[in-house]
């Protein structure tokens, strides 16, 4: 006698077994990661160029501005332009992985409304192709160093370990932001101001040196500040300023903020489908 076996797939799964689905949809967030690039830089007529242009003209600006007009001084003896753009390097990644993984959920909800499957995958796919303009901008860099025969420390082999800093702090979140995005759709405009200001307020442009030894604290509070003061040590080497107070400040931030994003999307992806 034959059997129907129907295989009801429901989202109100244990953690243990929502783990599981996430490596059972492993395939689903590589599709994810190549759309998203795909459609990032297809039938644009300079979607690869503009992700040179950008952030080399952010630094050109930073150099002019704090480095020739303010006159604020570089770390070590890096030149300032090197200085800047290794700082831009973590900064683009991180406020790109935010941006992207904030507006995630709500642009694929014709997706979410149609079949069940962990939905983390998707500002989790949306952070990896941050990736892209990641890379080409390290090329940038590497031509600075060549230009400037700048030869980089040998710290660099610390620097996938900022870099997964960096992204875990933007992944962290951009959980709670996507999930509460879904419900308030005011977040898409409050997280391009939030991005703008936090690259004026971050040490991008400047060195962190130029904070006064009683504020640094209070001013490492802000993750990326860490992962930023870390990618200038690996890139500029010994003589950067490294306030490590303010790395076990940003480790502690982004470690609390990654366990606060999964819990905050774990309890609201269930009414995803309802409300999107």
């Amino acid at each position: 006698m034959n059997r129907d076996k129907n295989i009801i797939i429901e989202s109100g799964k244990a953690d243990k077994e929502y783990w599981k689905d996430i490596w059972r949809f492993r395939e689903l967030f590589y599709f994810l990661t190549w759309r998203d690039v795909k459609v990032r830089y297809k039938q644009t007529a300079i979607g690869l160029i503009w992700a040179l242009i950008r952030p080399f003209l952010t630094m050109i600006v930073f150099t002019v501005i704090f480095g020739k007009m303010a006159n604020l001084p570089a770390d070590g003896n890096a030149p300032y332009a090197i200085m800047v753009f290794a700082a831009l390097l973590p900064w683009q990644l991180f406020a790109n992985s935010l941006s992207s993984s904030s507006n995630s959920v709500v642009n694929s909800a014709n997706l979410i409304s149609k079949i069940y499957f962990p939905r983390m995958i998707i500002p989790a796919s949306s952070i990896v192709t941050s990736f892209v303009d990641f890379a080409i901008s390290f090329i940038i860099l590497i031509g600075m160093m060549i230009y400037f025969q700048f030869v980089p420390s040998i710290n660099v082999i610390y620097l996938p370990l900022f870099v997964l800093l960096a992204v875990m702090t933007a992944f962290g979140v951009g959980l709670v932001v996507s999930a509460l995005n879904v419900h308030y759709r005011d977040f898409k405009y409050i997280i391009p101001f939030v991005v703008q200001m936090g690259l004026y307020i971050s040490p991008v442009g400047f060195s962190s040196s130029v904070v006064p030894e009683k504020w640094k604290l209070l001013y490492s509070l802000n993750p990326i500040v860490g992962v930023i003061d870390g990618f200038r040590w690996c890139i500029l080497g010994e003589n950067v300023t490294f306030y490590i107070p303010g790395l076990i400040a940003s480790i502690v931030i982004s470690i609390v903020m990654m366990v606060i994003g999964i819990k905050t999307f774990r309890s609201m992806e269930k009414t995803f489908a309802d409300a999107i």
